[in-house]
């Protein structure tokens, strides 16, 4: 069974939507690039947003805006990133700062030179600019965060460390 899936970035306190790339009736702004997926729904874990593009093993993610900044040189984007409980941590760094909430679930955040903390429900971390580290799932279903990152325009959002 394949599905094709819009995500939708801008949603109302009443529950209507936009897509991306349409202004919402209700709403001031637009929201950025469009963005669609293409999936197998065997393929898509149990607990997994219809909308996630898997962007590593046991790691997806749905792109809800990105735009530039009052800044120079500068952009915000937001993702909501799920984390399966068998998704292997990996170490890596952005090209500015991540601001998290976690939505759903525990995860362990490591950042270089600090001890892991556990962040729940409602918890917020801010990972410095270019500071490497790596999250993990410790809960038993699938934990969400809330990921902003104010970055450099035109850099990849996240560098791998090997």
């Amino acid at each position: 069974m394949r599905f094709r899936a819009f995500v939708f970035g801008i949603i109302a306190r009443d529950g209507s939507a936009a897509p991306y790339g349409r202004k919402h009736p209700r709403l001031p702004v637009a929201c950025g690039g469009a963005q669609e997926a293409v999936m197998s729904g065997d393929d898509r874990p149990e607990g997994i947003s219809p909308t996630a593009v898997e962007g590593a093993p046991g790691l997806w993610r749905v792109d809800l805006q990105r735009h530039d900044l009052s800044i120079p040189g500068r952009e915000v984007v937001q993702s909501r990133v799920e984390f399966t409980p068998d998704s292997p941590p990996f170490t890596h760094f952005h090209p500015g700062e991540e601001i998290i909430c976690v939505l759903q679930g525990s995860l362990e955040y490591t950042l270089e030179g600090q001890p892991p903390v556990v962040c729940n429900v409602g918890d917020a971390l801010t990972v410095p600019y270019g500071v490497h580290h790596q999250a993990r799932n410790v809960g038993g279903g699938v934990a969400v965060e809330l990921a902003t990152y104010v970055v450099e325009k035109g850099k990849p959002l996240l560098t791998k460390v090997e």
